[in-house]
């Protein structure tokens, strides 16, 4: 067992990349985030209030997000989906669509993620950010529920001890955590 940090080279993005659209309510607010997938696993993540987003219908599941140029030769991610007729739409610039205090922090998420560590550990990590505001707080919390979703069924949390009976036998399930000793379950 090697004991010296492993850098890792991150996968290049793809100009297009398979995405899925996760809502969720935080407290009164409706959220959303766009989660990019490269060979099945998270790549990258785009979250918001739904309101101060763009606009997508609620049957919309999955789309892409396309990496584009603006004129002036910056970078811009734009997502698009195929509407019930099969015509795809695409909504140009995903990050004037989120706040840009969220827009920093889920791009260094996404550095997290395309770099390869465990899912359970960004998890952990970002769950444990301490953010002085309630926005941001209601965004991390909504960070971890997205990602949560993309752990798979098995996954050992970083922290396994069960909050109800004391064991060490917590375990990731469709997003949950389940624990295996007494049934506790936490969702969300």
């Amino acid at each position: 067992e090697t004991t010296g940090i492993i850098e890792t080279q991150a996968p290049p993005r793809p100009d297009v990349l398979h995405a899925e659209v996760v809502r969720f309510y935080n407290e009164d607010d409706s959220w959303m985030a766009v989660v990019g997938i490269l060979d099945g696993r998270p790549y990258e993540i785009f979250t918001g209030k739904a309101e101060e987003s763009f606009h997508l219908p609620l049957w919309v599941k999955e789309g892409k997000v396309i990496k584009a140029q603006t004129d002036d030769g910056k970078s811009r991610y734009d997502f698009q989906y195929e509407d019930k007729q099969g015509y795809r739409v695409t909504i140009e610039g995903l990050s004037r669509s989120f706040d840009p205090e969220f827009w920093n922090y889920a791009k260094l998420i996404s550095g997290v993620l395309r770099h390869g560590m465990p899912l359970n550990s960004v998890v952990h990590m970002v769950s444990n950010l301490h953010l002085n505001e309630d926005s941001l707080n209601t965004w991390k919390n909504g960070v971890v529920r997205t990602l949560k979703k993309f752990i798979e069924d098995g996954t050992v949390p970083v922290d396994s001890m069960c909050p109800e009976c004391g064991d060490d036998a917590l375990v990731y399930e469709e997003g949950c955590l389940n624990c295996k000793s007494c049934g506790h379950s936490k969702c969300g």
